[in-house]
């Protein structure tokens, strides 16, 4: 298997993803957590790189991060486009499941937080249907107001007890991101926010067809299922991201025609 390097990053817009297969992703993660090292992972779409190219502590939170994969198909183009040719997407669901396959076959347990009691009931339900021997330490539901910081530590407290080496963490973007960053050091797991996986593993939400999501119009689907909620997120991130992809693969170019003019110069 291909070693886990820096050079495996690639910047998008503002943010480094990193280059690598759905295993590679899989593979580092079961790592991390046999070890029971505290590792953060963002599991990346346009609307995350957006969130961080206005707010400049959230960009910083996802530089700090210690994976971040390419979910949305956007990401994975521009990756393809940046020099990554075989480069495959890296969903949130595809993540998980691996995750979970993964985590069975080597003992490693998991604890699911935030969304709602419901959810995780169903969720706990079909992990244990699909992965009968899933080590699963926890699941525990979070309100929607900030926890108070003896809850904080009690919630620490409690997962680090259980020795979970995968955290999954549904508080949706950029919320479960920075919740993430502020438990980087304190839990002993790797975290892995996962966003909207939580309602679709559990059957609430329905999963697009494999040609959907591979064909990037994901996003459209999910705008059918629910529309209040997410017109407004995709009118104000999609069209700025393909700008400042433009932007950026013009840029590529340029230099790459500068450094090729460059060369010419020398060898004439």
């Amino acid at each position: 298997m291909t070693p886990f390097r820096a050079s495996h990053r690639i910047p998008v817009t503002d943010i480094d993803i990193h280059a690598l297969s759905l295993n590679q992703h899989v593979q580092q993660i079961i790592r991390w957590a046999k070890q029971n090292m505290s590792r953060s992972v963002c599991v990346a779409n346009v609307h995350m790189l957006m969130e961080a190219h206005w707010n400049n502590t959230f960009r910083q939170i996802l530089r700090s991060a210690d994976l971040v994969t390419p979910d949305g198909m956007p990401l994975v183009w521009m990756l393809r486009l940046l020099g990554a040719y075989g480069q495959e997407r890296v969903a949130g669901m595809d993540l998980f499941t691996g995750l979970c396959q993964e985590a069975q076959s080597q003992n490693v347990s998991i604890f699911c937080v935030g969304s709602q009691t419901q959810i995780l009931a169903k969720m706990r339900c079909r992990l244990e249907n699909e992965y009968p021997a899933l080590q699963i330490a926890g699941m525990e539901p979070l309100p929607f107001r900030s926890l108070t910081a003896r809850e904080d530590r009690d919630l620490t407290n409690q997962i680090n007890q259980t020795q979970a080496g995968l955290l999954f963490v549904s508080l949706g973007c950029p919320k479960q991101e920075q919740w993430i960053a502020q438990h980087r050091g304190k839990i002993n797991a790797t975290m892995i926010g996962l966003g909207g996986v939580f309602p679709v593993y559990a059957g609430i939400h329905k999963h697009a067809p494999q040609w959907v999501r591979t064909s990037g119009l994901e996003w459209a689907y999910r705008l059918c299922q629910e529309p209040r909620r997410l017109w407004r997120r995709y009118a104000s991130t999609i069209p700025p991201f393909i700008w400042l992809a433009i932007q950026q693969l013009i840029r590529c170019k340029w230099i790459e025609m500068k450094n090729s003019d460059a060369i010419r110069n020398i060898g004439s």
